[in-house]
């Protein structure tokens, strides 16, 4: 039974699978799995002329497709074939020759073999799960090296062919497991979309290409690409000009290292609906394994700083469209390849670059509404504030009166007590000041008393921001 793959060398098969792009891998490493896929007959590895290739074979195929190595067949025993009719073999003729009767094979009757029902493939089983569980599941395996296979499948799936046209699969890891869901495509992945021409020769050039030709090295392409470059960008200009979209010249300056592609500033921009979308042309890199020279092999014996470069780079016939900003739909980068140009694809990009202006004009719209719910949501909690705030006042204005009442009845029960002393004093001065005393005590507890007056709502101040800053409840 061959060996599993590990994720390491389920990337480089992927990698393979690709066609080998430039940048992925750093030193070595991958070529080591590569000799590891190729034990396994899933790549075949050469090295000619000292040219070093990998190419992907129909069992690395069915591995990426399925999750699986293909089956074995089936070993057949070693048999004797029978002697034709008529003709005895040695031993029969032996045993007659000694008069030992030899026995006489019985022929045995041949049934024809049914054929056998071809079982389904993974993709097949994953698709009608999906149907009877209504488009969603969560594969939760015991083993936790059977729950990482499921991206891998879900990739084959994608690539099989055999996903119905108005649908999509998608799958990611939750807090359950591994989530796979079938859902309906958009519109827009469904939408025919009108080819974009390319003209032979620019004759009236859009002002941003006019600009980019005027620059010394524009985009830092070659000669032979500068002008397929500028009809490229031409017609993308025409096409969402068309549409109402609005362009400026970025910068023209050289392209930034491939792993920093989206970082380097735009060569030119179109913004649709207020969203600006940023696009770079970069020229693709062809790398060779370097061979190193007489030299550079005498300067790194000599010097141990010297590093020889282990590849060689040189600017390749093809193009790649980077876009950035916006809420991607499609993709960020479009990329000739043998089976399709650049030319076929322009048709996505102008339909990427409206989909994110509608993405934005629906993300304005969303904003605008949410801040109005947010206002109107404000102004009910200042209402509700000022009620609350008046209730509060109220409720105050109530205990206030609850405690001068019972202030009022106390000082009243003292004030009683003092005129029976009063009564015990002779007639003199001091009698005459105590009942000067008692008489302002009997005013004040009468001022004191709420009970004396006529009872109404107080009257509630107009609050401060601070006052409702308490009601505001956040």
């Amino acid at each position: 039974m061959p060996r599993q793959v590990n994720d390491r060398q389920q990337q480089v098969l992927q990698w393979v699978a690709r066609g080998c792009p430039d940048g992925v891998w750093e030193g070595t490493g991958h070529k080591l799995s590569c000799q590891a896929l190729h034990s396994r007959g899933l790549v075949k590895v050469s090295k000619r002329q000292g040219q070093w290739s990998v190419a992907l074979t129909k069992a690395g195929q069915q591995y990426l497709d399925h999750g699986s190595h293909p089956p074995e067949q089936p070993r057949s025993k070693n048999t004797t074939p029978a002697p034709p009719a008529g003709i005895q073999s040695p031993d029969v003729a032996k045993n007659e020759k000694s008069g030992v009767k030899a026995a006489v094979p019985v022929p045995v009757p041949r049934t024809s073999s049914l054929p056998r029902k071809k079982a389904k493939t993974v993709t097949e089983q994953l698709l009608e799960e999906l149907a009877e569980a209504g488009g969603r599941i969560v594969k939760r395996e015991a083993s936790g090296r059977e729950t990482e296979k499921w991206p891998i499948r879900v990739a084959a799936a994608r690539r099989s062919g055999k996903i119905p046209a108005t649908k999509e699969l998608h799958g990611g890891w939750c807090n359950d497991g591994y989530e796979i869901r079938l859902v309906d495509a958009p519109a827009w992945r469904l939408a025919v979309l009108p080819p974009v021409p390319v003209p032979a020769r620019l004759a009236t050039p859009h002002p941003v290409v006019k600009a980019l030709q005027a620059h010394p090295q524009p985009m830092a392409l070659t000669k032979a690409m500068q002008g397929r470059a500028f009809r490229l960008i031409n017609a993308l200009l025409t096409a969402t000009q068309k549409l109402g979209y609005t362009s400026a010249f970025g910068t023209a300056k050289s392209a930034p290292a491939p792993h920093r592609r989206r970082n380097g500033p735009p060569h030119f921009t179109i913004t649709a609906q207020g969203q600006r979308c940023d696009f770079l042309i970069l020229q693709e890199q062809d790398r060779t394994e370097h061979i190193p020279t007489k030299k550079e092999l005498a300067d790194a014996e000599k010097n141990s700083w010297v590093r020889i470069p282990r590849y060689d780079t040189s600017p390749a016939e093809r193009l790649r469209i980077c876009v950035s900003g916006g809420l991607r739909h499609r993709a960020s980068e479009w990329a000739d390849t043998a089976a399709c140009p650049l030319e076929d694809q322009l048709a996505e990009i102008v339909q990427e670059v409206g989909l994110r202006g509608e993405a934005a004009e629906r993300k304005r719209l969303a904003d605008l509404e949410a801040a109005r719910e947010k206002r109107l949501q404000w102004e009910a909690a200042m209402e509700q504030a000022k009620i609350d705030f008046a209730e509060a006042a109220r409720v105050q204005h109530l205990d206030a009166q609850e405690r001068a009442w019972r202030r009022a009845a106390g000082l009243a029960e003292y004030v009683d007590a003092l005129r029976l002393h009063a009564q015990t004093l002779a007639t003199g001065p001091e009698k005459d000041g105590a009942e000067t005393w008692i008489a302002w005590a009997n005013d004040h507890v009468e001022r004191l008393n709420p009970l004396n007056g006529t009872p109404r709502l107080p009257d509630i101040p107009e609050p401060r921001a601070s006052d409702l800053q308490p009601f505001m409840h956040g």
